[in-house]
């Protein structure tokens, strides 16, 4: 984990083909098998993989807490780049503050994701950098303050990717 100007930096190699992990980021039948935390389930709601397009879905937690999201696709590079804006949402699809109390009232409305996909020994070595977009100073300073927990986060999705890469393979 790297950070730089206010944005997390993530690379992990993973023993698949870039391909196979561009598909994964971007195929519905994929992403509802691994995108979210450990045991959760992935609910598609709309998908349409397209620059200002829509990946709109739900979450629900082993303990059957329920949140939705979206991605809004920015731009799409197969098999090398693919950029897009994650945001809470409500079941309708408006961007919405983060469903976690009070405490995560500065949490940034927008979160832009960077991720390439290079070639690497047989596998392919996924670098993300996630910042906020369209933040305010306090949203930024709040967003850089959950490094740390945004970085287990990603661990915990990207374990859970790596395990369904093995299925795939």
């Amino acid at each position: 984990m790297t950070t730089t100007e206010g944005q997390l930096r993530i690379i992990r190699t993973f023993k698949a083909p870039r391909d196979l992990l561009f598909k994964v980021w971007t195929e519905t039948e994929h992403l509802s098998k691994w995108w979210g935390p450990k045991g959760s389930t992935l609910h598609v709601a709309k998908h349409e993989l397209k620059p200002q397009g829509l990946f709109h879905y739900r979450l629900t937690n082993p303990d059957g807490h329920q949140m939705w999201a979206k991605f809004i696709y920015r731009e799409i590079d197969a098999p090398e780049k693919l950029v897009f804006l994650n945001c809470f949402s409500d079941e309708e699809g408006n961007t919405v503050p983060a469903p976690f109390g009070p405490e995560f009232v500065d949490f940034p409305l927008e979160v832009n994701h960077d991720i390439s996909f290079a070639e690497a020994d047989g596998g392919t070595t996924l670098t993300i950098t996630v910042g906020p977009h369209n933040a305010t100073p306090k949203q930024q300073a709040f967003y850089q303050s959950m490094f740390e927990s945004m970085r287990q986060g990603f661990d915990g999705s990207f374990d859970e990717l790596d395990g369904y890469l093995e299925e795939l393979q």
